[in-house]
């Protein structure tokens, strides 16, 4: 199983987010903002932050670093790693496993993740066999279409920089478009900024997290 961070709101947790983060970063990228998300007193949530595997990536010269699939050319849609994402999404899967040991239900796990962390939490939820209690997909997108059979009325919270040049923002909205023809319901959220969280965007995750956590 992956090696993660853990932090909890409250003594016995009954609800879990499984946060990804992106290339080259690892756990400890999204730990900080937990404080600051305003949740309320009563929320019982573990959050979760797993370290990627360590891997070349080809866009960067086969430079060895932690992601959670290979990108091979800025064209984030050609050539795509689908082996890659696979195996990353049986990762997390397994992450989910333990959280339902742990007599978290799956309608009370929400995933999350920040550009290619938010492309493996996409997935997994996309391709599970359980309704999750949401996806927070941050400054990220989709690959390409995906075969989707999410149940319907999955929520997303999906935000985007209008400045993120990694990341193009048409790209975003692609994957709010075939999130939203697959019934999921899509709260969207675009942002002045690059390829980064901002405060605001922060916030929003408190309050759309709260109303599925609370």
């Amino acid at each position: 199983m992956l090696e993660a961070l853990t932090e909890t709101t409250a003594p016995t947790p009954d609800a879990a987010v499984i946060w990804l983060h992106g290339l080259g970063a690892d756990g400890y990228d999204f730990s900080p903002i937990v404080p600051q998300l305003g949740l309320p007193a009563e929320a019982r949530v573990r959050f979760i932050f797993p370290h990627a595997p360590e891997m070349p990536v080809t866009l960067n010269g086969g430079y060895v670093m932690r992601a959670w699939y290979d990108i091979v050319e800025p064209n984030l849609s050609a050539r795509v790693d689908m082996a890659g994402i696979q195996h990353s999404v049986d990762l997390i899967d397994e992450l989910v496993a333990a959280q339902r040991a742990e007599s978290v239900v799956a309608e009370r796990i929400i995933l999350a993740g920040f550009s290619q962390g938010g492309v493996i939490a996409l997935h997994a939820a996309l391709r599970a066999r359980h309704a999750f209690g949401g996806v927070m997909a941050l400054s990220t997108y989709l690959p390409m279409h995906p075969d989707l059979h999410a149940p319907a009325g999955l929520p997303v919270f999906q935000a985007h920089g209008e400045l993120d040049e990694m990341v193009p923002i048409s790209a975003a909205i692609q994957a709010r478009n075939w999130l939203t023809q697959a019934g999921c319901e899509v709260t969207w959220q675009q942002y002045a900024m690059a390829h980064a969280v901002c405060a605001e965007e922060i916030g929003a995750i408190g309050r759309w997290l709260t109303k599925r956590v609370c």
